[in-house]
């Protein structure tokens, strides 16, 4: 008698949704795990520790930046400082080189340079526009596509290292 008054036609709609209510209650389902914040590079600086050892200091004085302008399908080549910066002509983009190594390795959270020669060399560059950075990270000479930043006029390449002269 009960289960006739609940399957009355008022009750008819309501009898599927409960069921899949029950259902939804009954299933454990793991949550999804958390995304991790990936950066233009990758590599999130808040959990990585970059540490240049001082021979690096050193020897290396400058980078070879090869600037692509896509809209006139050219290059140029500009020499930038390390811990300089330069104002690419003509536009509101500025580089700056924040740290080269060598020979890049990430051990664990440690980012270092194995050695002084340029087995995996790698730069890490601020790039603004018009004063808001938008790209933060890494080039390699060797992997030039690793974590390559897209921009809509300009690509931006390491091409090698200048050592100081003694």
């Amino acid at each position: 008698m009960l289960l006739k008054k609940m399957i009355s036609p008022q009750n008819v709609l309501l009898v599927p949704l409960l069921a899949v209510l029950l259902l939804m209650g009954c299933q454990q389902e793991p949550y999804p795990p958390p995304k991790a914040e990936i950066s233009h590079s990758h590599i999130n600086n808040n959990e990585t520790t970059i540490i240049v050892p001082p021979g690096v200091t050193d020897r290396w004085k400058s980078v070879r930046i090869a600037v692509v302008d896509k809209s006139s399908v050219s290059q140029k080549l500009y020499t930038i400082p390390i811990g300089g910066q330069l104002a690419i002509p003509s536009s509101n983009v500025v580089i700056k080189v924040e740290t080269f190594l060598p020979a890049f390795i990430i051990e664990g959270s440690i980012i270092t340079s194995s050695s002084n020669d340029l087995k995996n060399p790698g730069v890490k560059v601020r790039i603004t526009e018009n004063g808001v950075v938008i790209f933060k990270g890494w080039l390699f000479s060797m992997f030039p596509k690793t974590h390559a930043f897209l921009h809509p006029k300009f690509g931006f390449n390491l091409v090698d290292a200048v050592p100081v002269h003694h």
